[in-house]
């Protein structure tokens, strides 16, 4: 299809309008009334498109995600609850199935699907155990992205002696990128940029409570962060997290 619309244009057949219409139509799949799946975002922009499995229907989840392995050969869904992770496996069992509970997220793919090791490294912190869930879906959607990942978890500012050994083992990887979850106050991060030299995402949790509770708390106080080097994404949003720290360490092994 690619190669008909260039020879089209070579030939003088389309103008180049008509062909950046034609490849802008051709990376879109629709299923049915669905919505349009963006096939061939992975090559625009890096980061593959991800299904948003909260607020659909199990049915519109399967027909999606079949769509998308047919095209793409995988399918990434997240924020999954486990009877529609169990319905879409169910319907798709003839796929690898890779299933995590903790996170919410599924990965499907066409069995001899690979995913190609781009030499990116990142490291993936979390404060507390419950902010594991969200540690966990930055650490597949990196894996999926290519990147090596190294994870450290419950190392928080509560027993701050817990962190020195993980730091130690992220600065011998040499790592391209750190990613720290963590809610109530949101402390780690912060303290985890002010002792390396790589650049940190902060990524609050809503693991909080009360007064500032459900990661509002956690959200301010990486964004009031003194310690530069230090970025923010959105509460709970391990995904953005994930994706951010690929597209740096991807970048960075791609001229290491």
């Amino acid at each position: 299809m690619i190669r008909r619309i260039l020879e089209d244009y070579r030939e003088g057949k389309i103008t180049l309008e008509e062909a950046e219409k034609e490849l802008r139509l051709f990376s879109l799949s629709k299923v049915e009334d669905l919505g349009n799946l963006d096939i061939h975002r992975d090559h625009r922009t890096g980061a593959p498109e991800v299904v948003f499995g909260e607020g659909k229907n199990i049915q519109d989840l399967i027909e999606i995600s079949r769509e998308m392995v047919e095209k793409k050969g995988r399918c990434i869904i997240t924020r999954l609850s486990r009877d529609k992770m169990e319905a879409v496996t169910k319907s798709l069992g003839e796929h690898e199935i890779h299933r995590n509970l903790r996170a919410g997220i599924l990965v499907i793919k066409k069995k001899g699907y690979r995913v190609q090791m781009t030499g990116g490294r990142i490291a993936i912190l979390s404060a507390g155990t419950s902010d594991i869930p969200r540690a966990e879906e930055a650490r597949i959607v990196a894996e999926e992205m290519g990147c090596e990942v190294a994870a450290f978890y419950d190392v928080g500012v509560a027993g701050i002696h817990r962190l020195i050994p993980a730091l130690k083992k992220v600065i011998q990887g040499d790592v391209d990128v750190i990613i720290v979850a963590a809610g109530m106050e949101g402390a780690l991060p912060s303290v985890v940029a002010g002792m390396v030299d790589v650049p940190v995402i902060g990524l609050p949790v809503s693991s909080g409570y009360g007064y500032g509770g459900r990661g509002v708390a956690a959200l301010q106080a990486m964004l009031q962060s003194c310690s530069p080097g230090m970025s923010v994404v959105n509460v709970d949003n391990g995904l953005g997290a994930g994706i951010v720290a690929s597209l740096i360490a991807n970048r960075a092994a791609k001229f290491r």
